[in-house]
């Protein structure tokens, strides 16, 4: 009778925990496709990788207007690196906020849809410490689309 019940309570709880995140409560990233967001990644990696940089991570990304996806990467002391963020070619504001391990604000860049290259950001970066950041895309598009692309892009130069 005890193992019936314990099987029951223990079936009731994996069923709550499989359905909590099913519902909406658990941010899940998932990749998108945008040909033209794709195009200008490649040609940056190819750019990149002839001044000396080698990829570290890459990932496409769906975003919402307004909303921040946060990406956190291990950097290493003294280690120069690339960060490189394509947001849609239809957004008019992108921005991207990078943290320390202490949650102190290191980079801050904001590019317009007008500007040279408005949906590209990239910085380089030494960090101080070898510890985790928290890096911050985030886009403002004209027409409140929900399912916006963006790519990320993190290099390490070689020495």
């Amino acid at each position: 009778m005890k193992n019936t019940i314990l099987s029951f309570v223990l079936l009731i709880a994996i069923t709550a925990l499989q359905a909590q995140g099913q519902n909406g409560n658990v941010i899940r990233q998932s990749a998108c496709g945008d040909a033209t967001i794709l195009h200008q990644a490649d040609s940056i990696k190819q750019e990149m990788i002839k001044q000396g940089f080698i990829v570290v991570k890459e990932a496409s990304m769906t975003m919402e207007s307004e909303y921040e996806m946060p990406v956190i990467v291990p950097l290493n002391q003294g280690s120069w690196y690339q960060f490189i963020f394509i947001g849609d070619a239809s957004s008019k504001l992108y921005e991207v906020r990078m943290y320390d391990w202490n949650e102190k604000e290191v980079m801050y860049q904001k590019k317009m849809w007008g500007d040279v290259d408005g949906n590209i950001i990239r910085y380089d970066y030494v960090p101080r410490f070898s510890e985790y950041h928290m890096i911050k895309p985030l886009q403002v598009n004209k027409k409140k689309k929900k399912d916006l692309c963006g790519y990320v892009m993190l290099l390490k130069r070689l020495k």
